[in-house]
């Protein structure tokens, strides 16, 4: 290959841009006189103008191809080996990241914290991250990234007297764009991070304002090259230097020593930086740290540079899907540990509920550790796989101890005196009114009539069904009510001489309608539904609905240098469809398809008064190399897709491309002349991909536990694959007319994931009413996200997010101490309150509640 030839393949390789700006522009050279031959030993005549901050740090995936326990040792040998390199060179600087970290090293070896809180008091220590660990950014909910950062700065505070101002995350697989919001308000002004490299995301400049939708904008590094490599120095240095002469710019940092199971600087690199140093006409080289690295860019009189305002995608998007049990569990455990905050927070202030401070804070940090992006990305080892599933298992187990037990404390001071009778409580933990469809199995004598009843008599419809137990009385009961905002409503269910069958659901054959929707199963078990109100087939070809195709997926764990998932070899089918439940409330008809050694089921319940339709999945999976999508083809013409990301949600091209999402994706489009949509919620799922009108859900994928390419799988030799065995899950269909904002998703959504508490109630009497609210917000694009007790002091922290993209204002009612707050919502903004019961005083804080 020809000298100009190989300039050119570098060029290209690094995806530089003509920026065109002042101060950093990172401008492609091609004009071989620029670039030295390393072979001469000399540096470029011009080489002694440009300042290197080289940073020496070791990255320590805490888990990967090694169980955690493998993981601390790492930690200890690594940060001793930097102490160790520091008493022998005064000048050499370290930087490491994650509270865990520190914490491990606290209550490990108390002697080693405090030579690192020394060094970090003299600034040769630099903490970087201020998270609980490196997590993945696409994967968590926008309030788990808000407890990475408050967890991590508080602990970072207490054992090291310093927070993190540089936020620094390398390795993960994608970064959401309404991080900087976030990243700004945990008290960290710049980031740093290397995927997707230059190959997968082209930016105009490595250096950039990354502002997420709201306005709040952070100063953000790309690693132009690799952070975990031991080689020389000044190959590092020298490689660096020819991608970036010539430009206005002429200060870089740069990483180096030897990371993934951690090392670090090597005496060698010591010595190579120490050389470097000496030596005429070379580049400027400092023992450095990103800190002062960012310092000193941020103090650049022409500091003009380009504005991202946009996600950080995309490497790695089999990582959506991989490891579907702990995706599942990592959003059933965040869901679980908000709902049980909120409700024990307001009961600790209002019914005497003694809040488990500590219990949530250990719980939340299990969840934190596990969202590690080699962890909850599904890329770990299968011993790891266990670790994740016994996490998630804690944590879930503490927050329904708080919960229930919460709720409970409450009951018991609502009187529920009839002995004839039975009691249900149902709380609402959103600060809307609620109308709720919900089960419980109760004793129930199947010989006579029941009627159910709100407190003021009011006759709540019900039904019965089959229950979950074969043995004694126990029946299924199904309730819809309502349930008002942040509080409870009693439920009486008393035996009656007649009763009354309201109209509701009609089931005919393979079809069932209610008032609203027509939903009709075809001969291939697909699903069609007619929306009744506005007069359209929901999907095209009227019952195309949630066919579950089959896609060739040879790619290794993480599916390397892939874009799309779209090699379509077959699809389930031979259907045998059932009729489960037929009642006024609700019906249910399963549908059971098959493929390869593979079964499908899945439960479609429609309610009367329903605008959605639900569906329960049972997959049990046992193929390899292959993956599973549900297609969902809208009837629409000029669709926009628009996913649900963390604290906020991103419109995308439709073109195929795999996409990470959260609990929902909507395409809306025009239909008839008006606009008209559909949105997918669903509570275990994360990859999706929209072609044209199409959505398609990402199910399953089944590939090797940690194949990572180049390496060639032996097929006639034995491996652990992923995701084999019985998976189960839950979507809510929503078609809609006019917009996803109109319909308003994102309260469908934190219904869907956190519905109504419904618990029994023995008989007794009490002071409380048989229903209540505690707290209310006004506007219906204000959620109201988290609820909790302050990691200092006895306050309430409430937290609020603007869920539309659109400039609001907002009341939040207490009606408990008699305080009202309003404030102005810029588009996706996060507020947090903090509220002093006994003063009354409400103001606004940070993420790090101050």
């Amino acid at each position: 290959m020809s000298e100009k030839r190989k300039i050119i393949t570098r060029r290209k390789f690094l995806n530089r841009a003509a920026s065109g700006t002042a101060g950093i522009a990172f401008v492609p050279l091609m004009n071989s006189k620029l670039m030295f031959k390393q072979q001469t030993g000399k540096w470029p005549s011009d080489a002694g103008n440009y300042r290197f901050h080289l940073i020496g740090q070791a990255h320590i995936d805490p888990v990967w191809l090694w169980p955690w326990s493998e993981g601390l040792a790492v930690v200890h040998s690594t940060f001793r080996s930097a102490l160790d390199r520091m008493n022998e060179t005064p000048d050499f600087t370290f930087t490491a990241s994650s509270a865990q970290f520190y914490q491990w090293v606290s209550e490990n070896d108390p002697d080693m914290l405090i030579e690192i809180r020394k060094r970090v008091d003299e600034g040769r220590w630099n903490v970087v991250g201020g998270w609980w660990v490196e997590p993945d950014m696409n994967i968590p909910c926008g309030e788990a990234m808000v407890r990475q950062g408050l967890y991590g700065q508080f602990t970072l505070q207490k054992l090291l007297g310093h927070r993190a101002t540089v936020a620094f995350n390398p390795d993960s697989f994608g970064h959401t764009g309404t991080l900087p919001q976030i990243i700004k308000l945990q008290g960290m002004e710049n980031y740093v991070f290397m995927r997707p490299g230059v190959k997968e995301k082209t930016i105009s400049a490595d250096m950039f304002w990354w502002e997420s939708p709201d306005g709040s904008r952070v100063l953000t590094y790309r690693i132009p090259v690799s952070y975990t490599d031991s080689r020389s120095v000044r190959t590092r240095v020298e490689q660096v230097l020819n991608q970036f002469r010539g430009q206005p710019f002429r200060t870089f940092m740069t990483y180096y020593g030897a990371g993934d199971h951690g090392g670090g600087a090597t005496k060698e690199n010591i010595e190579s930086i120490k050389e470097i140093q000496t030596e005429d006409g070379a580049p400027k080289i400092l023992f450095s740290t990103p800190e002062k690295y960012f310092s000193e860019i941020r103090n650049e009189s022409n500091l003009n540079l380009p504005v991202i305002k946009d996600d950080l995608q995309h490497h790695a998007v089999g990582c959506y899907t991989a490891e579907a049990e702990i995706k599942k569990y990592n959003r059933l455990s965040e869901a679980a540990l908000i709902t049980a905050e909120k409700i024990s927070a307001l009961g600790s202030v209002i019914w005497g509920f003694k809040y488990p401070k500590d219990g949530f804070t250990s719980a939340w940090k299990r969840v934190l550790f596990l969202q590690f992006h080699d962890s909850l990305a599904g890329t770990s080892v299968p011993e790891h796989s266990m670790t994740t599933r016994e996490g998630f298992g804690h944590a879930l187990d503490i927050a329904h101890q708080a919960l229930f037990t919460a709720v409970q404390k409450l009951e018991w001071q609502v009187p529920s005196e009839d002995p004839s009778s039975q009691y249900l409580l149902v709380f609402n933990p959103h600060a809307w009114d609620i109308k709720a469809n919900l089960e419980y199995d109760l004793n129930w004598d199947a010989r006579k009539i029941s009627q159910a009843e709100d407190e003021k008599g009011n006759l709540v419809r019900h039904q019965w069904g089959s229950g979950t137990t074969e043995t004694g009385s126990r029946k299924g009961l199904v309730v819809r009510t309502s349930v008002p905002a942040f509080g409870y409503r009693q439920i009486r269910i008393k035996a009656v001489e007649t009763g009354e069958t309201e109209p509701g659901v009609t089931l005919e054959k393979n079809s069932m309608e209610n008032e609203f929707l027509k939903v009709t199963i075809s001969d291939s078990g697909t699903i069609g539904i007619f929306d009744k109100e506005n007069g359209r087939e929901v999907f095209e070809g009227g019952s195309k609905g949630c066919m579950a195709i089959i896609i060739e997926d040879l790619s290794d764990t993480w599916s390397h240098d892939i874009k799309t998932f779209s090699r379509e070899i077959g699809s389930f089918g031979n259907p045998t469809i059932k009729v489960l439940e037929k009642g006024a409330l609700r019906s249910i008809i399963r549908v059971t398809t098959t493929y390869g050694s593979s079964a499908l089921s899945i439960d479609w319940l429609l309610y009367a008064g329903s605008r959605s339709i639900e569906s329960r999945v049972t997959l049990n999976w046992n193929e390899h190399l292959k993956m599973v999508k549900f297609s969902f083809p809208v009837n629409i013409e000029s669709p926009v897709a628009t996913y649900e990301t963390p604290y906020g949600f991103k419109v995308r091209t439709a073109n195929g491309d795999e996409d990470p999402g959260q609990r929902w994706i909507d395409v809306t489009g025009m239909s008839k002349g008006a606009k008209y949509g559909f949105t997918l919620i669903n509570d275990a799922k994360y990859g999706y991909s929209v072609h044209g009108n199409d959505i398609r859900l990402s199910v399953i994928r089944s590939a090797v536990y940690a194949h990572h390419n180049p390496r060639v799988l032996d097929m006639n030799a034995e491996h652990i694959w992923q995701d084999q065995g019985i998976h189960t899950f839950r979507m809510l269909l929503v078609p809609h007319p006019d917009t996803w904002q109109e319909m308003n998703i994102p309260r469908m959504a934190e219904e869907f994931l956190s519905p109504a508490v419904i618990i029994y109630q023995g008989i007794h009497g009490g002071s409380f009413p048989k229903a209540g609210s505690f707290l209310t917000v006004d506007s219906e694009n204000i959620i109201i996200s988290a609820i909790k007790k302050s990691e200092e002091g006895d306050d309430l922290i409430i937290r609020c997010i603007e869920t539309t993209g659109s400039e609001t204002s907002a009341t939040v009612d207490f009606p408990f101490i008699k305080r009202k707050w309003t404030g102005s919502f810029r588009p996706c903004e996060i507020k947090s309150l903090r509220l002093n019961c006994s003063t009354r005083d409400v103001k606004e804080v940070n993420l790090l509640e101050e």
